[in-house]
């Protein structure tokens, strides 16, 4: 039982692996293409102006290869889960009379 337990955790570490070489073939090959096609500074990089450039093909391209996440989704989900929210404020309690 063990040894299948060895064996079925060697496998899923070896497509993990592979998976995860795969990810960063593709985005190396977009990068690649984008550096020839963008990089009007030849620096090696994109910057923000260059950017703005990307056709709306090549900024689907770019983003399926580098995905990222929001940073409003990321905020929402750190203060939900780590209750980093803060409590709401209670009420004042009413000073007067009654009115009787």
């Amino acid at each position: 039982m063990k040894k299948l337990l060895v064996l079925a955790l060697l496998c899923v570490a070896t497509i993990s692996a592979q998976a995860q070489k795969a990810t960063n073939d593709e985005q190396k090959a977009v990068l690649k293409e984008f550096l020839a096609k963008y990089d009007a500074n030849k620096d090696g990089k994109l910057d923000k102006d260059e950017k703005a450039k990307f056709t709306a093909e090549d900024k689907a391209k770019w983003q399926k290869a580098f995905p990222k996440k929001s940073k409003k989704a990321a905020t929402d989900t750190a203060g939900a889960t780590t209750g980093d929210a803060k409590p709401a404020t209670p009420a004042a309690p009413a000073t007067g009379t009654t009115g009787n």
